[in-house]
């Protein structure tokens, strides 16, 4: 007997699991063809308004975090760094004041310390955007730095290899063997 003959005579199951070949229908569904609503399908239902609800929620952080930045100016107000979430320099400006009272060191020092207080700044934004969507358990921090899944000792021992002894000076990157062959 196939699916399509249960189908036309429209015959109820009531036994624990009835086996078509390698598929398992289960006994829970009143009958073949016809509307069946069973727990099932409410279940599905539910997550599927779930999964809505998650990426119109996701889409809104999505669009909060885009709209954060940071901005901080120097002491004299000379200079002026704005950034965005992830910390990269949008705006820098520089009055033309700057350029006749500091040195080019002193006023690299001035546009690096603004564009750290604007990233500081930033980063305070984007854990306020992104908090709501994590909930009050989950501390936005360390989500925004990546490291949310690791372990204190993990992210101590995070830190690059020194290879500044490493010298690349007097390499030949080239594989000149078939070269020479062919003179």
């Amino acid at each position: 007997m196939s699916i399509r003959d249960v189908e036309k005579s429209g015959n109820r199951f009531d036994a624990g699991c009835v086996q078509f070949g390698a598929t398992a229908v289960d006994s829970d569904l009143s009958t073949f063809g016809g509307e069946v609503v069973t727990e099932h399908r409410a279940q599905v239902e539910e997550l599927l308004a779930d999964y809505r609800r998650s990426r119109e929620q996701l889409a809104t952080v999505h669009r909060r975090l885009a709209s954060v930045s940071g901005s901080a100016s120097s002491a004299d107000g000379l200079v002026t760094a704005t950034v965005g979430a992830r910390g990269v320099l949008t705006d820098l400006v520089i009055d033309n004041a700057a350029y006749e009272r500091y040195r080019p060191a002193e006023l690299a020092a001035h546009i690096m310390r603004a564009a750290k207080e604007a990233a500081a700044e930033a980063f305070s934004g984007a854990e306020e955007a992104l908090a709501p969507a994590l909930g009050g358990d989950v501390d936005p921090r360390p989500v925004l730095l990546g490291t949310a899944d690791l372990t204190a000792d993990e992210v101590a021992d995070g830190e690059p290899p020194d290879d500044s002894a490493e010298s690349f000076e007097d390499q030949n990157w080239l594989d000149d063997s078939e070269w020479s062959r062919s003179r």
